[in-house]
């Protein structure tokens, strides 16, 4: 089996303890990580390495970041940045082959304030993340992350909260249904197609989070060759209640080989 998991960090360094608690934790072979708020030299590598990973990332100063880590090996970088746009300078995508497996990190635009030029610069990048996801749809590959896309009415504890947010817009959910027309599977819903599953939450000024201000956005989506294998998933949610934690919680799911 393979354990994959995704979690938007929130700020790699600042949030470095709570990431090493969960990895030491846990016993993922692989770990997508967004929002890394930190340039490429300031990447806390060493104490990664020391908690068993080997990684690549691709970082950017205070903004954006994604990084791939595997355990006890070390991922083969296949490419940063997606293609069609040479002038996008965000660091929003990563890929690398882990063992046969093809694996691309997300870090999609969140796009507000919408509608406005932060939300047609969203929907550009989904746009090219689809196209691209094309030429991976035979490979074994998954592409998870932060898609900061809410995908249907199941994925919020109180839908009409977010009506004007970008993250639930109806253009924003048309991409993302886009790419499970082309083949891509949401590897949360195969396992459990009607239940409210959830990964991120608000701060709350009163300490803790918001519990009714759940969405789900962080998601896995899997080629065809890797749904046919998929055995588990889940959200470990108690990472949102820890010290200082991120506002995500990591999402994962279990393949076979």
């Amino acid at each position: 089996m393979t354990r994959i998991a995704t979690f938007n960090v929130n700020g790699v360094n600042g949030r470095l303890p709570v990431l090493l608690k969960w990895l030491n934790e846990t016993d993922y072979d692989v770990v997508c990580l967004q929002e890394l708020k930190t340039s490429d030299e300031k990447f806390p590598i060493e104490a990664i390495q020391d908690a068993g990973f080997g990684a690549i990332w691709h970082g950017q100063k205070s903004y954006n970041g994604v990084a791939i880590l595997a355990r006890g090996r070390e991922p083969v970088e296949r490419r940063r940045g997606l293609p069609g746009d040479p002038d996008d300078t965000h660091s929003r995508y990563l890929e690398a082959e882990i063992e046969g497996l093809v694996v691309g990190c997300i870090y999609l635009p969140n796009g507000n304030p919408a509608p406005g030029p932060k939300f047609d610069y969203k929907l550009r990048w989904f746009e090219r993340l689809t196209d691209y996801s094309k030429s991976l749809l035979g490979e074994r590959a998954v592409l998870c992350g932060d898609y900061n896309v809410v995908p249907t009415e199941i994925d919020a504890v109180v839908p009409r909260r977010w009506l004007g947010d970008a993250v639930f817009f109806p253009e924003s959910r048309n991409a993302y249904a886009r790419m499970l027309s082309l083949g891509w599977v949401d590897a949360m819903r195969r396992i459990h197609p009607d239940k409210g599953i959830y990964t991120y939450w608000n701060f709350s000024y009163r300490g803790g989070y918001d519990r009714s201000s759940g969405l789900r956005m962080d998601h896995l989506l899997v080629s065809p060759s890797v749904a046919a294998g998929i055995r588990d998933a889940g959200v470990d949610v108690d990472t949102r209640g820890w010290e200082k934690p991120s506002d995500h919680a990591p999402a994962w799911i279990e393949v076979g080989r």
